[in-house]
């Protein structure tokens, strides 16, 4: 399990990264944190687009900011959204997102869903994406 500082740092960069949304077609503010496994914290936002297909959500930012840096391990990520009006809500991370979490991660990483730094549930991937298609599926290896 992760230490309670980090889970509370990775919630306060996501709420951070949450306030620099630029969400302007859904007005859904969503920030995230990731924690690699060599210790680093790397956050984004959601960044949408007018063509929507071109958006990025926080969590992907998040990781290939990571990934840019040299991290390709993460153990962790923790995500913050709701209204950009409004009060947080539990968000959970896309199917895309968790895909590319798994890419980068393993069925034991980490997903932290945050309201607050007081208020927030961890489960880990493997409960969100059961059945992840991975370079396992690929070279028929075992993870």
């Amino acid at each position: 399990m992760l230490e309670e500082s980090i889970v509370s740092a990775m919630i306060e960069n996501a709420l951070a990264a949450r306030r620099r949304a630029y969400a302007p077609y859904s007005s859904f503010a969503v920030g995230a944190a990731v924690y690699t496994k060599d210790g680093k914290i790397y956050s984004g936002c959601n960044i949408e687009n007018a063509s929507y297909g071109a958006a990025n959500c926080a969590e992907r930012t998040a990781i290939y900011k990571a990934v840019s840096e040299g991290h390709m391990q993460i153990a962790a990520i923790a995500v913050v959204g709701g209204m950009k009006s409004g009060e947080n809500v539990y968000t959970s991370p896309c199917g895309i997102c968790r895909q590319v979490i798994a890419e980068f991660g393993d069925k034991d990483t980490y997903v932290i869903m945050a309201i607050s730094k007081e208020e927030y549930k961890i489960v880990t991937l493997e409960e969100l994406l059961p059945y992840s298609f991975g370079a396992d599926v690929l070279t028929n290896q075992k993870k």
